[in-house]
């Protein structure tokens, strides 16, 4: 059986998801040294890394940041396509390198202005972040992004698999990806049933990937096996008949390329209602900025009223909030004009549903609260809004329009 191999950081406290050699010890038992044995034969890796770059070379995906050796631009990349597709990512990394072509002309713009440019791609901490980052690379470290893993891994908002990714694709060092797909890829290839969103599992993972990484190629390595994820080694539709690997993929050999990777069941998710309030004041409406510590932070919003049902009757419940809710909630009389379809936004831990309340107010009406800015209808193109309120938009009901 070959034998693991970790990297060792010197000085350096591992974060969750990389390991140590004692510390795996402990977890890899001999249960799962036997288990695995015949598994990851020297023989198989080979095989496995070769089919890999041949199966790359039939479908290499055109993407700008592929073979760039830019620091900066590669870490611009990584960050977009968290938790997003290439396919939607890529025309933001486009937007973001034309007009921030370096780390200081990132750091230098107006935290709303990269907030603007970031939205409709979801996951905003993503974006403070990445403004954050770049004002500590300008400011701390003259303008010079790190190039050792272990001070890449210290960045704000990257994680075990964005370093590596970056450590690899901008200076060639040996660190393995682990993503959705390179998960997806080694379950199945070597018939690891040991759910991968599991304690146990992330180390095994770890381990493995790092294991049967090229390290004399690694950034086109781990480039190949992403890609081989995305394209062949899909989630529900693997295109195994046209795959060099499946002689043997252990998943396919078994009939099993549906059943893995595993993972643990998912915790359900909550329903959120907001009932946003669009004031018409003449020419001028209100919105404020979030600032709770919240995956919105630092978005703008009309006032909202969060309720416990979505309104969807058209005559009680409907009256009752504008009777007695809303007329509270602004403590002045209003006239109601309409109220707009149910708009959902599925995040991660919630699905929001939202629905828009125009009304007229006096032109001199304002808010109690201090945060609420006044602004003309023309202004609202020049702020970042949550996904939900950015779809009303786009459907061009507003009466202002």
């Amino acid at each position: 059986m070959p034998s693991f191999s970790i990297p060792t950081f010197t000085g350096f406290k591992p974060r969750e998801g990389l390991i140590d050699r004692n510390n795996f010890k402990k977890k890899f038992t001999e249960k799962f040294k036997k288990k695995f044995k015949k598994k990851f034969t020297e023989n198989k890796i080979k095989f496995f890394r070769e089919k890999l770059f041949f199966q790359n070379n039939l479908r290499a995906r055109p993407m700008p940041w592929v073979n760039e050796k830019n620091a900066y631009k590669i870490w611009l990349s990584e960050i977009i396509l968290q938790q997003t597709t290439v396919a939607q990512g890529t025309p933001y990394y486009l937007k973001f390198i034309e007009k921030y072509p370096t780390v200081q002309d990132l750091a230098a713009a107006a935290n709303d202005e990269v907030m603007k440019m970031w939205e409709g791609l979801g996951y905003y901490s993503r974006a403070r972040n990445l403004h954050h980052t770049a004002q500590f690379i300008a400011e701390q470290r003259g303008g010079m992004f790190p190039d050792t893993y272990d001070d890449i891994l210290q960045l704000k908002g990257v994680g075990t698999y964005t370093a590596a990714a970056i450590a690899s694709f901008a200076y060639d060092l040996p660190f393995a990806v682990l993503d959705g797909n390179v998960f997806r890829v080694l379950a199945r290839f070597f018939g690891i049933d040991i759910p991968t969103d599991s304690g146990e599992g992330k180390k095994i993972f770890t381990v493995l990937a790092q294991s049967v990484l090229d390290k004399t190629q690694p950034a086109a390595y781990n480039q190949a096996i992403m890609n081989f994820g995305a394209t062949v080694c899909k989630p529900s539709t693997a295109d195994c008949k046209n795959c060099t690997l499946s002689p043997q993929c252990s998943a396919f050999q078994t009939k099993r390329v549906g059943e893995l990777p595993v993972k643990n069941k998912k915790t359900a998710k909550k329903d959120l209602f907001f009932q946003y309030i669009i004031v018409h004041a003449g020419d001028c409406t209100f919105i404020r900025k979030r600032t709770a510590r919240d995956i919105w932070r630092d978005l703008y919003e009309f006032p909202l009223i969060e309720t416990a049902h979505p309104f969807l009757d058209a005559d009680k419940t409907v009256s009752f909030f504008l009777e007695n809710t809303l007329k509270e909630y602004l403590n002045a009389d209003f006239f109601f004009l309409k109220k707009s379809k149910i708009y959902k936004q599925v995040l991660t831990h919630r699905n929001v549903f939202a629905a828009f309340w125009e009304i007229n107010l006096n032109s001199d009406f304002t808010f109690p609260e201090k945060d609420f800015l006044k602004i003309p209808y023309t202004q609202l193109p020049d702020y970042a809004f949550p996904k939900v309120i950015d779809n009303f938009f786009k459907d061009k009901t507003l009466t202002l329009f």
